[in-house]
């Protein structure tokens, strides 16, 4: 062993390094570009929080696009969770063609997000048109358009998750309280949810970090309509960014924001599921 710690940081050096010029360099370059105007990285003017008191009183669009996106992540993360939950549930009972549904539950998942976003705003539209609609005709329509696009493509790989943490439970334990006379429920609850927190977690920061990025789905189903009510966090960042000219320090700065609302949450969560996971 002492000679491969000795090597540790020969072994480790290239992945730092590329980490580094991919995402720490760039990161803290970002960071300070939220407190420029540029156009440039070269041409950029400090003018300390102005573009971050910008972000919130220019316009409405990125409180719009944050209570928006609050209200989508809340709505997906459960749905998503609890409907791969029950599926991983049923698929590790001994059905004929398990594997045959566990494949097709998780291919949507292989399909890029843009054109996801077209399907299914082909589907929609199809459905809404008979009675004088269309998917951009009210936010309501964009916002469970969007819930149901992110539940198709997400809920069977986070299926597989959870089939991994459900196999992974002891038989013997379960066995044993079914000799103790526990119903189904009492089993679900007491042992098995338990038993299968470390899954949990991770399917929690999976749902809740896709939630909140979420970006080429929100562009290619609604593109923000109408008016700029179905556009989520990562579109409004894009669009002021890219869209506005003179904005691209605003645009920064949200960026940063968004951030900062990710990580907080995402490490909130991590927090208190692990805690879980250590408890039981």
């Amino acid at each position: 062993m002492k000679p491969l710690k000795r090597y540790f940081p020969i072994f480790v050096l290239p992945t730092l390094i590329a980490f580094s010029i991919a995402f720490v360099i760039p990161f803290i370059m970002g960071l300070y570009l939220s407190f420029t105007e540029f156009t440039t990285v070269e041409n950029a003017t400090f003018v300390g929080i102005k573009n971050y008191i910008s972000a919130f009183t220019d316009n409405s669009d990125f409180l719009n696009a944050l209570w928006f996106t609050i209200g989508f992540a809340l709505v997906s993360i459960i749905t998503i969770n609890v409907f791969a939950f029950i599926l991983a549930l049923l698929l590790t009972r001994k059905i004929i063609g398990t594997n045959l549904f566990r494949t097709v539950f998780f291919m949507p998942n292989l399909i890029g997000g843009i054109v996801l976003g077209y399907i299914w705003q082909l589907i929609i539209n199809g459905v809404l048109q008979p009675f004088g609609y269309a998917i951009t005709s009210d936010e309501r329509f964009g916002f469970w358009g969007l819930i149901v696009l992110m539940n198709w493509q997400m809920i069977g790989y986070i299926m597989i998750i959870y089939i991994a943490g459900l196999t992974s439970v002891p038989t013997d334990i379960l066995e044993a309280a079914k000799v103790d006379g526990a119903g189904v429920f009492t089993t679900l609850f007491r042992i098995t949810i338990p038993s299968v927190m470390p899954s949990i977690t991770i399917c929690l920061f999976l749902t809740i970090t896709n939630s909140f990025k979420m970006f080429d789905q929100n562009l290619a189903l609604t593109a923000g309509a109408p008016s700029g009510r179905t556009k989520m966090l990562a579109l409004d960042i894009y669009e002021t960014f890219y869209g506005r000219v003179g904005y691209e320090g605003v645009g920064q700065a949200k960026a940063v924001i968004f951030f900062l609302i990710v990580a907080a949450i995402a490490l909130t969560q991590l927090i208190l599921t692990r805690r879980k996971e250590v408890e039981q």
